[in-house]
């Protein structure tokens, strides 16, 4: 397979009726992060085009990078972040008490597991669990944490091999990950062959409202290349003989949207909250490709305001960092002109991304202490959604003078009172 491709249809009702509605800046995928022995080995870059299907709204990338290369070395995971632990140890009670109810018996499966965070959760309930990931190194430990993960990506083989030597699943879910496929349709029919009759599978993905309200741009980059709405999502289930029968709002990544989904013949009870999000969703515009476009004027202004900022900050000799290198901030650091002529260094509480260099622009990353040891006068929190357990962590760093700015959801800068 090529490094890369352009697909010319909605990935979900398969229309070519599809408007480019927004440009941000190419880079290089978001997690290709390099060892300094590579330095001098060049990075492909991609484009990042946001297109509208104007016959179901679905709003995707159509640049598709091969999955190989986006998440063979992946360096995220889950449990590095309270937070997010925090976030799937409720997800997964919520979970199973609403599904399994009293006897928490029967197989979790979790698509694109990570470090088996969410199914250690489900593990401790009860459950028998079982993880699917691509990405080797972090497979083999969540396997020998306890956690039986597989190694490879979720196809309709892989489905029929569960079914064989395991068992249906009467949970499968997918955070964050049901945005990263090319060929959602394959994805719901290897889910229909697992999937237990009286099971749901339950996905969370950023959501297209908080993206577009919060100017959370950043959240753009090759591995989502859908920007998930309930309406187009509610039509293609429906397509695929399932049922969107719940959604609701989480806090995680900023804002995302969570589904249930049973077959069409399922067991459980629907509510109205679908078709409320469709209506809250028109009266927002997101049904319209004009919203994505004035989306861009918005963006711009922000890189305007928070570039004054921080250039004024360096004209006064002043030195910054990042903290945090998730992959949000790639898209952020290369539409924004953030290069190693802003930043000294990123710092980043990832042992797995600490000693690496970032992609693309090759800012070194390293460990929290450096706010100590070589205190930058201002850090812009690149982990925005992080920034109150940063603050709280690093007060100290406050306390000796330093600053803290928040470029999202608005610019906020803190300083020790």
């Amino acid at each position: 397979m090529a490094s890369s491709f352009r697909r010319s249809d909605c990935r979900l009702c398969a229309s070519e009726r599809l408007t480019p509605v927004l440009s941000l800046t190419p880079t290089p995928p978001a997690n290709a992060f390099v060892v300094p022995a590579d330095l001098d080995q060049p990075q492909d870059v991609f484009p990042l085009d946001v297109y509208f299907c104007e016959a179901c709204s679905h709003v995707q990338l159509l640049d598709v990078v091969n999955p190989e290369i986006l998440f063979a070395d992946y360096v995220y995971a889950s449990g590095t972040s309270p937070v997010f632990v925090q976030h799937f140890k409720d997800y997964a009670s919520y979970v199973a008490q609403r599904f399994v109810g009293v006897e928490l018996k029967g197989l979790t499966l979790d698509i694109g597991s990570n470090d088996g965070t969410l199914l250690r959760q489900f593990k401790e309930l009860g459950m028998d669990v079982l993880g699917i990931d691509p990405a080797q190194d972090i497979a083999a430990r969540a396997t020998a944490n306890g956690i039986e993960t597989w190694s490879e990506f979720f196809t309709l083989d892989t489905a029929q091999r569960i079914v064989t030597n395991k068992q249906r699943a009467r949970i499968i879910t997918a955070n964050n990950v049901f945005a990263h496929a090319d060929d959602l349709r394959a994805i719901v029919e290897a889910i229909k062959k697992v999937l237990a009759p009286d099971g749901v599978f339950v996905f969370e993905v950023s959501y297209l409202s908080d993206v577009i309200e919060k100017i959370l741009f950043d959240t753009i980059y090759h591995e989502h290349l859908a920007y998930h709405s309930v309406k187009p999502l509610a039509t293609f289930f429906q397509s695929q003989g399932m049922h969107l029968l719940a959604v609701e709002r989480v806090s995680s990544h900023g804002g995302s949207l969570r589904g249930f989904v049973q077959f069409a013949d399922g067991p459980f009870e629907g509510n109205r909250s679908v078709a409320e999000f469709i209506s809250d969703e028109q009266s927002a515009g997101l049904h319209e490709a004009k919203t994505f476009q004035v989306f861009g004027d918005k963006i711009n202004q922000v890189k305007a305001e928070l570039l004054d900022i921080l250039m004024g900050l360096k004209r006064q000799g002043k030195t910054l960092a990042g903290f945090g290198a998730p992959a949000k901030a790639t898209t952020l650091m290369y539409h924004f002109g953030l290069g190693p002529d802003v930043f000294d260094f990123i710092i980043d509480d990832s042992p797995l991304k600490q000693g690496l260099l970032t992609p693309g622009l090759h800012i070194p990353v390293i460990s929290s202490e450096a706010l100590y040891t070589e205190p930058p006068d201002a850090v812009v929190i690149l982990a925005w959604n992080f920034a109150d357990p940063i603050r709280r962590n690093h007060t100290k760093y406050l306390k000796q003078g330093g600053r803290f700015i928040v470029p999202l959801p608005t610019i906020e800068i803190y300083e020790y009172e």
